[in-house]
């Protein structure tokens, strides 16, 4: 019901949590079947949240990560999930329809009709992450309520503000077997994914999503897991460098380098590298001429992971990578209690490094160099399948090789990330960075059951067909049509 308030703080324990779930799935069931109305209510609303409660989303974003800038909070979590809600909107008619299917020669000349219905699952489990804690809990919502289900959601314990936010927010406009909010830490996500869901979306590390599949599999629950990578950069010898290496800049600094999508490393001819890194400091500078107050830059999320970005840069020196800070004002970081670092370009670095092993969720570029395109295309086939892949060129035959010779979950050309905002495609990984997707129809369809739905005519196919026995002439007849 529009506007309806439920009560707030649902409970974390495991009793409490299971109590929820059967709440929502009685709910469900006894609610079948919904009227689409009933979808675009629970749409209008979440949009409402959005528009209401952004700017507020921002502000709790910002505490919890100790600075983060509140325009890319905007444009990076709420923006993009409006869109979305807006996209499910428009397509919820014709995503809904039946599809007919064809059926086996003659049915459907006797009037045998075959389709398919994408029906409801029941509850969505949705454990979302710190770093668009936002964006990548309220998007998959919509697409969650597109295809009529309920959500219980477990958001990252780390944005802590954030999330107890959300969870008063929500509870104002939704009920909460529509859907509720479970805060708590590790003990608690993992009796959350331990729950009989319907379908279970997780968003976070690969080395979590195994342990999530684990879980979710003692109850045979449909999983899609958004992981991440090392998504590489591409740089073919025809690409602008000035503004390959703008928005290559721009997509590393963003939430300072905390993106699963965000390029992990730079591939660039030989002869080329210099110009390139040069280009990238200087774009770099143009957009951050000072970075510690400068409002527009990200803080990282806290000490801990701080520190192991610093781990990574010293790790890779010591093996003989030179580094190169980016830090156009100046300004001493050492000295500061903030958790903000610059960007720091690796030059010189390989395998043995453990910042070319692990994904770097952080301001830190390592640049390789290459002979022959071909080259960098055996490196990204020799590892994990990525995310994201990048390239950036005008040679149309060089495109392609990359794009067929190699597997991602996704390809942007000429930029970097922008595959994720377009509201139709497909976002996901593959393998170690991912299973399934959502986004587009195809997210719509990860949170449905296609259901086969088979009508007979009236007339005795079986017997017409000789399919029931005693088998004699018309079964002859109808094995003989088939196998030739």
């Amino acid at each position: 019901m529009a506007g309806a308030v439920n009560e707030t703080g649902a409970g974390n324990t495991p009793a409490a949590m299971q109590a929820l779930l059967e709440r929502q799935k009685r709910a469900f069931v006894e609610a079948r079947p919904e009227a689409l109305s009933v979808r675009r209510d629970r749409l209008a609303r979440l949009a409402t949240v959005l528009k209401e409660h952004g700017a507020a989303f921002a502000r709790a974003m910002s505490e919890d990560f100790g600075h983060r800038s509140h325009e890319q909070s905007m444009l990076t979590d709420v923006m993009p999930s409006l869109s979305l809600v807006r996209y499910c909107e428009k397509n919820l008619s014709r995503w809904t329809r039946p599809e007919r299917r064809g059926t086996m020669f003659p049915l459907g000349l006797l009037g045998a009709r075959a389709e398919v219905r994408h029906e409801p699952k029941g509850v969505i489990g949705i454990v979302s992450p710190w770093n668009f804690p936002i964006g990548l809990t309220l998007a998959p919502l919509a697409q969650v309520f597109a295809a009529g289900n309920r959500a219980l959601i477990k958001p990252s314990e780390f944005t802590e503000a954030t999330s107890a936010l959300l969870a008063d927010v929500l509870s104002r406009y939704f009920a909460q077997d529509e859907v509720a909010v479970i805060e708590g830490g590790p003990e608690v996500g993992q009796a959350f994914c331990g729950l009989a869901f319907d379908h279970l979306l997780f968003t976070g590390a690969t080395g979590v999503g195994r342990h999530v599949l684990r879980a979710a599999a003692e109850n045979l629950v449909p999983t899609t897991l958004e992981l991440g990578g090392k998504s590489p950069t591409i740089l073919g010898r025809s690409a602008d460098i000035q503004r390959a290496a703008q928005r290559i800049a721009l997509g590393k600094m963003m939430n300072a380098g905390q993106i699963c999508l965000a390029p992990d490393y730079m591939m660039v001819p030989e002869d080329m590298a210099d110009r390139a890194i040069g280009a990238i400091e200087a774009s770099v500078a143009a957009m951050y001429p000072t970075l510690l107050s400068n409002d527009d830059y990200t803080s990282v999320i806290n000490r801990r992971h701080r520190d192991r970005l610093v781990g990574l840069v010293e790790d890779a020196v010591d093996k003989g990578a030179e580094a190169i800070v980016v830090n156009p004002g100046g300004e001493d970081f050492a000295s500061t209690n903030g958790n903000k670092l610059p960007l720091t370009i690796l030059k010189g670095v390989n395998d043995d490094m453990k910042v070319m092993q692990d994904e770097i969720f952080g301001p830190i570029l390592p640049v390789m160099t290459y002979r022959g395109v071909d080259e960098a295309i055996d490196y990204v086939n020799a590892h994990d399948r990525p995310l994201g892949l990048y390239y950036f060129g005008e040679d149309s035959r060089e495109r392609e090789r990359v794009l067929t010779r190699t597997i991602s979950g996704g390809v942007t050309v000429n930029d970097v990330i922008f595959h994720v905002s377009a509201d139709d495609l497909p976002f996901g990984g593959v393998g170690p960075s991912g299973m399934g997707s959502y986004h587009g129809i195809e997210g719509f369809r990860s949170f449905s059951h296609a259901r086969a739905v088979y009508r007979q005519p009236a007339i005795n196919v079986a017997g017409l067909a000789g399919l029931m026995p005693p088998y004699g002439k018309a079964t002859q007849r109808t094995l003989k049509m088939q196998l030739k």
